[in-house]
C-alpha cells in the first residue's frame, strides 16, 4: 500500500510490544489514532471491514540492512546476529528494499502475539491475511515520497527509536536506538544530525509514530518543520 495515493480506502497499523496504531488512508484523507491497548482489539469499528490494502508494521528492533552485493540467503541468521542479540528460537526473515539495492534482515519475534492476531483479523478485499513487516522497512520506503533534499522519518514508542536518515538518493543512517523516554529519543536524533552534519534549521522532521504535543512542540524549536505521516 502506497498512503501517498490515496483512490483508495486502506488502513496502517504500529504494533509494539505494549499496544498499536492505525492510519485510515481514505480519498476524504487520513483518520489517525494514537496509542490503544490489546485490550480494544475487538471492538475497534475501523477493524471490522475489509480494505484495498493493509499494512501491519512491527516496531521490532532486531533489524539489519544489507547490500544486495553482500547478501547471501543462508547467512542471513548470522548476518542479523552480528548486529544484535538473537534468542537460539528467534525466526529471522528478509524482505527486499529494491530502492535502495539492499535486504532488510529482520525477527519479529520479541515476546508479541497482537501483529500476528491484528494480521489474521484485519485483511484486504482479497481476504488473504498480509505479511508482518518491521517498521524499519517502512521508515526505509517513506524515503522514495520525500522531496526535500534531507530527509529524516522516525519512529518511537515502547523505548526504541527507528531512525532513518538520508541526503538525496544516498542513505545515511538505518538503526534503532534504545530510548527509555522521549528526551533520549530527541538526543539520538540530534546526535544522528551532528554527526552527519545536517542543519536542522533547514530540515524538516518525519514521525510514523503518534508523538504527543508536547514533543511535538519540543522538536519545533530546531527542525524547520515536524511531520507525522
Amino acid at each position: 500500500m502506497d498512503p501517498h495515493q490515496q483512490a483508495y480506502l486502506g488502513i496502517s497499523i504500529q504494533v509494539s510490544l505494549s499496544g498499536y496504531s492505525f492510519k485510515v488512508h481514505s480519498p476524504a484523507g487520513v483518520e489517525a489514532s494514537g496509542w490503544m491497548g490489546a485490550d480494544r482489539l475487538f471492538t475497534t469499528p475501523e477493524f471490522q471491514r475489509r480494505y484495498d490494502a493493509v499494512e501491519v508494521s512491527l516496531l521490532t528492533p532486531k533489524v539489519a540492512l544489507v547490500p544486495e552485493a553482500f547478501y547471501t540467503p543462508s547467512q542471513a541468521r548470522a548476518a542479523l546476529s552480528e548486529v544484535v542479540s538473537l534468542e537460539d528460537t528467534d525466526f529471522v526473515e528478509t524482505v527486499a528494499v529494491p530502492s535502495l539495492g539492499s535486504v532488510l534482515l529482520f525477527s519479529n519475534s520479541i515476546g508479541e502475539s497482537l501483529s500476528k492476531v491484528l494480521a489474521q483479523t484485519v485483511l484486504p478485499a482479497s481476504g488473504t491475511p498480509v505479511r508482518v513487516l518491521p517498521e524499519m522497512y517502512y521508515l526505509l520506503r517513506e524515503l522514495e515520497h520525500l522531496t526535500e533534499y534531507n530527509k529524516i522519518v522516525a519512529s518511537w514508542y515502547d523505548s526504541h527509536l527507528h531512525l532513518v536518515v538520508a541526503q538525496g538518493r544516498s542513505l545515511c543512517l538505518a538503526n534503532v536506538f534504545d530510548a527509555q523516554d522521549f528526551t533520549t529519543a530527541q538526543y539520538f536524533i540530534f546526535l544522528a544530525m551532528k554527526r552527519l552534519q545536517l542543519n536542522p534549521e533547514v530540515s524538516t522532521l518525519c514521525f510514523r509514530t503518534p508523538i504527543s504535543q508536547e514533543a511535538e512542540l519540543s522538536l519545533y524549536r530546531y527542525f524547520k518543520a515536524v511531520v507525522q505521516l
